[in-house]
């Protein structure tokens, strides 16, 4: 049986659950050992390595000055403004106690929260580890969300401090953040005590708010000689938060630990990317999503690894430039997304073949579903082993992969393998919450308590953590991942794909209810349902049907093509591009059950060409038909 050694490996995690995770806790420094393993005494909020101490800094940089404080820790290569600069280990260290001091002289203690809206620069990752040094919670905002979203966040998490920069590139292009920031605070109801920022020189007509804002670089220069001292965290004390889009206009604040998170990580740079001391790891994430958080920032850290981060596209200046990287850094472990390489398969085949990529031991993919084609593509170009997985923003690390560190499996194309270690998953029926035969689809839930590293509640909101994630089941508390899934004859799973209102966008997910939100705040919208639509490059994209309030203004072409690119520019001001709906098609009226429900899954099913399903409960057929007349279908 393919596997034999991994599900045995993966039984005794759910069996011995403690001797296994007691094993994992060994792979990171503790300042005072855990008095318990798990405590499980309030369902379904799972404790782990209770009474423990660490510290995510001290794992990721001081326990390495020792025996590789030389090494390079972190790579930054941006082919946005053509620099590199590459930190060691010990200078790590320095800028990160810089940081912790500068932290700390405005005012950031323990518990205290400081958002971070940055791109992809050297200063992102030193207020990270900074922050967890001295115990305050990060919150990292991905630097192309709108001052809206931005606004929310604040409001949600009330930081202290909020650490930006001017501006981010992106392909060649200036994207000014500091507009969006001071909008941001305006907006928002709680108001930060200080804005540390980073000067690029991107936007030189940034504005500075005096009594406020403070430059890195000035503040820098007075503590050049920080020693700041780890401050040691029980186990379950918040790590971070990183929001995430869900079925409500309201973003989720994911609340990450300490101890559990720590040893997660660790175990998963050994057991599933074969990651070792000494090694590099290249990871084509942003560290606004929870990919950068573990396998840019902390993962590779914590493993003794060189971190390579990169800002730019995958195509600039050539679709080389990744396979570029690989060879100058002689990379062993790179971890990207579907979507990324759909854009590079669409590029000179040649491109993978002219550089040296012997160090290469793996690929990683993940973000959305990976198509059988392009998992064929990839591996067959790159002659490597590419290994498709699958997880969440939620869980902090795999759910489903092959775990090569344990046992080198079979791949199979399209398929994330089998159930990570630690996880009690099962496939569910949607009606009854039985359990479902080989090939048969079902809801991918997990049997709690849930392992080290994921979620260990919404923060500020144990209520609304129960409510929106175990409560899908009436008859069994169990934690859904609202994704559809079948597992095969040789006990393979694949992902198909979304039982929720949440678009995944080239791996960013999206609420639908939140870009309806932005489509509605259009002066002539008066109703509108979106939905997310198949997408042969970034897996889905978001599909906008609208009522005007004005019949008149959408009446001929010309007006149709005016107020949809007006609502286009709302959600760009609102939500940021990545939610732009790919159109706004104008309808008199939108499909609806009798009882007032928007037929989703109806609309979405003829965007994509498909039987639109059981219409017994339709209100007006006619409004169907003006779907279908919308998107052009017969």
């Amino acid at each position: 049986m393919a596997g034999e050694r991994y599900h045995a490996f993966h039984a005794r995690s759910l069996a011995e659950r403690d001797s296994f995770w007691t094993e994992q806790a060994q792979l990171v420094d503790w300042h005072r050992p855990c008095a318990r393993v798990l405590d499980y005494s309030r369902p379904p909020f799972a404790q782990w390595f209770v009474g423990g101490e660490t510290n995510l800094c001290h794992n990721a940089v001081d326990r390495h000055l020792a025996a590789r404080a030389d090494q390079p820790a972190l790579v930054w290569i941006s082919t946005e403004v053509d620099r590199r600069a590459t930190y060691s280990y010990r200078e790590l260290h320095a800028e990160v106690n810089r940081a912790a001091a500068m932290m700390r002289a405005l005012g950031v203690g323990l518990g205290d929260r400081v958002l971070i809206y940055m791109p992809m620069v050297p200063e992102a990752a030193f207020a990270m580890l900074a922050c967890a040094r001295i115990g305050a919670i990060h919150s990292v905002v991905f630097g192309g969300f709108a001052a809206h979203s931005l606004a929310s966040r604040i409001d949600d998490a009330r930081p202290k401090l909020i650490v930006s920069a001017d501006g981010g590139m992106r392909a060649g292009k200036a994207v000014p953040y500091k507009p969006l920031l001071d909008e941001a605070i305006a907006r928002a109801q709680s108001k930060p005590d200080r804005v540390l920022l980073v000067d690029r020189g991107v936007d030189p007509g940034a504005q500075r708010v005096p009594g406020r804002d403070v430059d890195w670089a000035a503040l820098r220069a007075q503590h050049l000689d920080a020693q700041v001292p780890v401050t040691w965290l029980e186990s379950s004390a918040p790590s971070y938060i990183l929001y995430t889009s869900g079925t409500t206009g309201k973003p989720k604040g994911v609340q990450r630990d300490t101890g559990g998170y720590a040893v997660a990580l660790a175990a998963s740079m050994k057991h599933i990317y074969c990651g070792n001391a000494g090694e590099t790891m290249f990871t084509t994430s942003d560290i606004g999503w929870v990919v950068g958080h573990s396998y840019i920032i902390y993962g590779p850290l914590i493993a003794g690894m060189t971190s390579v981060m990169y800002e730019g596209t995958p195509i600039r200046p050539d679709a080389g430039i990744w396979w570029k990287i690989v060879q100058d850094q002689r990379v062993n472990v790179m971890f990207s997304a579907p979507t990324a390489i759909r854009v590079l398969k669409k590029q000179d085949p040649a491109f993978l073949t002219r550089y040296d990529l012997s160090s290469l031991r793996h690929l990683f993919l993940a973000g959305e579903p990976l198509d059988e084609s392009t998992h064929v593509w990839i591996s067959e170009a790159l002659k490597k082993p590419v290994i498709d997985h699958y997880w969440q923003t939620e869980t902090g690390w795999p759910i489903l992969t092959a775990a090569p560190g344990v046992e080198r499996t079979p791949i199979k194309f399209g398929s994330p393998s089998f159930v990570a270690y630690g996880y009690d998953l099962r496939l569910l029926r949607e009606a009854d919450a039985s359990e479902c035969g080989t090939g048969e689809k079902g809801v991918v839930a997990i049997v709690p308590p849930l392992p080290p590293g994921v979620m260990s509640t919404i923060w500020g909101d144990d209520e609304r953590f129960v409510k929106t994630y175990f409560d899908t089941f009436r008859t069994r508390q169990v934690y859904s991942t609202f994704d559809w899934g079948i597992r095969d004859a040789d006990g393979y799973f694949f992902i198909l794909g979304r039982t929720d209102d949440v678009i995944n966008v080239a791996g960013h997910r999206l609420g639908t209810r939140e870009i309806e939100e932005a489509v509605s705040a259009h002066p002539n919208v008066a109703e509108v349902a979106v939905v997310g639509v198949a997408d042969q490059l970034k897996g889905q994209m978001p599909l906008a049907f609208a009522v005007a309030k004005d019949a008149a203004k959408v009446a001929t072409a010309e007006g149709r093509a005016a107020q949809e690119k007006e609502v286009m520019q709302t959600v760009d001001r609102l939500l940021g591009a990545i939610a732009r709906p790919s159109r706004v098609h104008f309808v008199s009226a939108l499909p609806k059950t009798r009882s007032g429900k928007l037929l989703r899954r109806s609309i979405q099913a003829l965007a994509e060409g498909r039987d639109p399903g059981d219409l017994t409960t339709i209100e007006d057929p006619t409004a169907l038909e003006q779907i279908r007349a919308a998107l052009g279908a017969k």
